[in-house]
Formats: C-alpha cells, structure tokens, sequence
C-alpha cells in the first residue's frame, strides 16, 4: 500500500502542472496487460555468427574471441599488466628467469591452456580420458563419499569432454540445491535463446500528441551512469544523443517518463531485500549499486528505475534540457525513438555474469530467454524458459528445477548430470556459441569467484562456477589433466554445517583431477 501511495503521488503532482501529458501516461500505465502486447522489441541482432571463446574444429582448437593462441585467456594477460606484472602465458617466466626477486609481487598465477586435450598444444589430435573408472573412484570417493564436511546430501559426476562419457557418478542423478552453479544452466539457455551476438538496448522515445519523453528500459542491469562507461551503454551518452535529437525538434523542456513494462510480475526476488541482488526491473543504472563497486555484494537503491530516470533527467539538464521529475508509464508504438545505447554482445555479458557471479545479470539474462521465447517474463516464466531451452537440446533436465536465473533461490534443483551435460554441450564443435560458457568460468586463484582459493598446483588449472548459500556449496567446471585429458565435472553438497571445510573439501577434490 505504502509502494502505491509513493507511486500514485508524484503523478498527481505532475498531473495538476501538465494534465494533458498525465492523463495519457495514466491510461496507458492502467492497462499494463494491453501494453505489453503491443511493445516494440529492444533487442538488436548484429551481422554474422561471431564466435566469442574457442572455435573448435577437428581436433584443433583456433584462438578466438577472448583467448591468444595458447588458450591463456587475453583478460587474464592484461590484468596482470595492470598489476605491473609481466603477464602472458608465462607471465615473463622464460629461460633463466624462472625466480622473482625479494620483496617483489608474486606473478600472477598462470592460467593453463583451456581444452588442450582436444587439440592445440597436444599430438596426436583428440584422445578420449581413461577409463579406468575404479581408479577414479578410488581417487574421489575419499573426498566426496566419505568426506564429513560435505554433509548429508552430496551429488557428484565426472565426464570425459571430448566423448560424452561419465566416467565417475556419485548420486549423479540426484537433484539437489545448485545456488550459483545454476547460471551455468542460465548461459546456456540464453545464448542459444538469442545468440552471442544479442545485444540489450535501452532507448528514449517521444510521444508526438503529449510531448512526452519515455526512458523505456531494455532490461541492461550493466547500463552505467558512470563518466567512464568501460566500453558499457551509457546513461549520460543516451542523454546527449536525447537532448541533441529534442534540440533539432526546437524542444527545450519535457514532461520524463520512464517504461519497465519489458518485465512483468514482481520485481522482488523471493529472498527478499539483499545486498546480493538489486530489485529486478527491466530499468536500472550500475545494478542500482549506492556504491562504485562492479560486482559482489552492496547497498542498493530502493527503486532502480525510478533513480536510473532522475539520473537520466539530470543528464539531460546538463545539455540544456528540463525535465519534469519522473514517473512510470509505457510507451506507444506511436513514439518516436530519439537515441539509443546498446550493451556488450551477450558473449560478453554472460562471461561477466560466470566470472562474477553476477546476480542482476543472471536475473536479466533469464528474463531476455523468456521474452525470445514467448514465455511471461517473471520469475516462474524465466524458470519455464530455461527448462525448455535445455530439454529443445536433448539436455537431462529430469528432476531440474529453475525458480530463477542466478541460484539465489534454494528451491533451485540441479543434478550433476545436468550440470556436466550442459559443460559438455557448451564444448561441442556444433555449437561455437556456446563457448562463453566455458571462457567465463572464473579460474582458479585468478579471477572471479576463484581468485582467492587453489593456492596450490591446481592454480590456472581448475576452471569452474562457485555456488554457495547457507548450508549448500557447489563447484562446476573444468580441467586439463596433466596427461592432456579434458574433463568436466560437477560437486553439490547440501546440508554443510561447516562452509569453509566444505569448500576446501570441494577443492581438493577438483585438485585431484589436475594431479600427476
């Protein structure tokens, strides 16, 4: 009650300054269902079929996208430059040079080449991994059976990359909690949804009866009203190219508007207010973050749209335009579109979103999937539409469960054959698409939700998805095995009563794989 009275008493006040303007926004604002039917698309489609990751073909494996020819991932490379280190494969650990001075800042760790046992650095093209099963079972039952921090319930499957072929399974086809392994299953869905070249496009729009300006939202969490934009859409270059198209149009002053119908239902995930997830609203600035930080938890602001739209109006003041305050409404299909900015190709977004973690992200890429697919997009219609994505691939989604895109909700169920399937999918010569799936996984004790674990011989070596929630911890990914051998696997523990013990149990056991 408290939401619609705070809603419903800016529009009053703007109603009674320029009644013509509100009355239409108010009636299109009522009738969201008849809206929503006759919204224009905001995706856009670029030219080609450009291949983000690896391209694999016969055996080889061609750099391309984020990789230099050795698979050292490029992001990784220039981190380390712009932590004065050498960077590279070797990070400048040739001949001769093998040690580090003193006092001097550790290298970083170098990331190993990523699919080598399917080509590139190996002879003799791809190979198969053994199929010893019992000695792999022997190897992991220890940590994974018998181990006491994973808790009641554990669930775990290794798969051989290159063949399809589980080659060790504990309970791997039980269904169990997957929290942020899930974005796995979210990648995949909507990359095969939209493709990798699928772009967000958040756009201003111009009533021609009223005058009004509609900020329409395109469902962008990473739209950024900061000054450097870092190669994202930008809130203050949207303006300029607004205020530019007004200003040939001999407009000075507009009554602001902004549109979040992309979405529907509620915009509050089921765990409520957190720090973890902003309210998901197809309109929002920096993921409604109060602070400079670009991912992991922080304070957010109560109304994304609404404080992504008084940001909007203040840019636009800066380049000689008033705006009135602003509120929710829909645009026409009668508005004129004025200026448009468009996020990073979706290659890009959901290597962020595995690298980080990203929850809104996640959120976000689940809902686009739903709109291409002609599901509702909300909650349960997102859920529905990355089921179907997987079961169109002939992926086993028996006994899954999606209530959300990130893994924040513990009604969330993944097995670990699901989990694997879909790491093997995203490895699949026939589907180049794919392939940010696996370039994304952060990598151990370097990126992402990694960086700070695997200080040991597994460093650059494990690439996999974190999940935790209290009481669930998970890890899915892959690893070279020093033979050459590819694999993917997957570790769902439920019911841990001791995190930290159960995330080291975890580690050791993708550890393992890497060893001699």
């Amino acid at each position: 009650m408290a939401r619609a009275a705070g809603a419903v008493r800016p529009r009053l006040t703007r109603f009674a300054r320029t009644a013509a303007p509100r009355v239409a926004r108010f009636a299109r604002a009522t009738a969201p269902q008849l809206a929503r039917i006759t919204r224009p698309k905001t995706w856009q489609y670029t030219a080609g079929a450009a291949t983000a990751g690896l391209a694999l073909a016969a055996g080889v494996v061609t750099a391309a996208g984020p990789w230099d020819s050795t698979g050292q991932r490029t992001a990784e490379r220039d981190r380390a430059v712009a932590l004065d280190h050498t960077g590279g494969t070797d990070h400048g650990r040739g001949p001769g040079n093998s040690g580090t001075a003193p006092g001097s800042p550790r290298p970083a760790p170098s990331a190993g080449p990523v699919l080598t046992g399917l080509g590139g650095t190996t002879t003799g093209g791809v190979k198969a991994a053994p199929g010893d099963r019992a000695a792999l079972a022997d190897l992991l039952d220890p940590l994974l059976k018998d181990a006491p921090a994973l808790g009641e319930q554990r669930a775990a499957a290794v798969v051989d990359l290159t063949t399809g072929e589980r080659l060790y399974g504990l309970d791997s086809g039980t269904a169990l909690t997957p929290a942020s392994t899930t974005k796995i299953a979210t990648a995949v869905a909507a990359l095969t949804a939209l493709g990798p070249d699928h772009r967000l496009t958040t756009r201003t729009a111009l009533e021609a009866d009223t005058g009004e300006l509609v900020l329409v939202g395109g469902g962008d969490p990473t739209l950024t009203a900061r000054k450097d934009a870092q190669g994202l859409a930008s809130l203050r270059t949207l303006a300029e190219k607004t205020a530019t198209a007004l200003k040939k149009r001999d407009v000075r002053k507009v009554t602001l508007s902004y549109d979040t119908t992309l979405y529907a239902g509620t915009d509050l995930h089921p765990i409520g207010v957190n720090e973890n997830l902003a309210r998901v609203t197809a309109l929002m600035a920096d993921e409604g973050r109060t602070d400079d930080s670009t991912s992991g938890p922080a304070p957010r602001v109560a109304d994304p749209a609404d404080a992504a739209a008084r940001a909007f109006a203040g840019f636009l003041k800066q380049h000689g335009i008033t705006a009135s305050p602003p509120g929710p409404s829909k645009a026409t299909g009668r508005a004129a579109t004025l200026a448009t900015v468009s996020s990073p190709p979706l290659s890009a977004l959901v290597e962020r979103m595995l690298t980080n973690s990203d929850n809104d992200l996640a959120e976000a890429l689940a809902r686009h999937t739903a709109v291409a697919t002609g599901k509702r997009a909300d909650f349960a219609g997102a859920g529905a539409a990355i089921t179907a994505r997987l079961k169109q691939l002939g992926l086993p989604v028996r006994g899954a469960l999606f209530h959300d895109g990130s893994g924040l909700d513990r009604t969330d169920r993944i097995t670990p054959d699901l989990l694997t399937a879909l790491l093997t999918e995203a490895a699949e010569p026939s589907r180049p698409q794919l392939r940010p799936v696996l370039t994304g996984l952060p990598v151990a004790h370097f990126t992402g939700t990694l960086a700070g674990r695997y200080t040991d011989g597994a460093a650059g070596l494990v690439r996999a998805k974190t999940g935790t929630l209290t009481g669930v911890n998970t890890l899915a990914g892959t690893i070279t095995t020093p033979d050459g051998h590819v694999l993917a696997f997957a570790f769902l523990a439920n019911a841990t009563t001791d995190p930290w013990a159960a995330q080291t149990t975890l580690d050791r056991a993708a550890t393992a794989l890497a060893s001699p």
